[in-house]
């Protein structure tokens, strides 16, 4: 399966943005159990989990840091994950991917299949 992840670019601090990452190639519910996970990495860190949710029983579960800000969720006809980021802040800024796998996991290296990843800058 490939994934595409779109929907970054500049905001305000306080803004929002949503985030989408599409599969193409295999739809995510011809895979048994997987999740879709994003991930963000700011310059010169390590990626860190944001957010992940189960295909098919739609459970989420989401980073301390943006409990209560960000919403993850998924239209399976569109066969499309989205990140609904609000209030957003200056370190919420960096490039998000989307990942796959089966089970949920918090651990980037752990996932198969990876987006190409989309700028989010969050400026003051």
């Amino acid at each position: 399966v490939q994934l595409q992840a779109s929907g970054g670019g500049l905001v305000q601090a306080g803004g929002s943005l949503r985030l989408s990452c599409a599969a193409s190639g295999r739809s995510f519910s011809t895979f048994s159990g997987y999740a879709v996970a994003w991930f963000r990495q700011a310059p010169g860190k390590e990626r860190d989990f944001v957010a992940a949710i189960t295909w098919s029983a739609s459970s989420t579960y989401y980073a301390d840091s943006v409990k209560g800000r960000f919403t993850i969720s998924r239209d399976k006809a569109k066969n499309t994950v989205y990140l609904q980021m609000n209030s957003l802040k200056l370190e919420d800024t960096g490039v998000y991917y989307c990942a796959s796998r089966r089970g949920v996991s918090g651990v980037a290296s752990q996932f198969d299949y990876w987006g190409q990843g989309t700028q989010v800058t969050v400026s003051s």
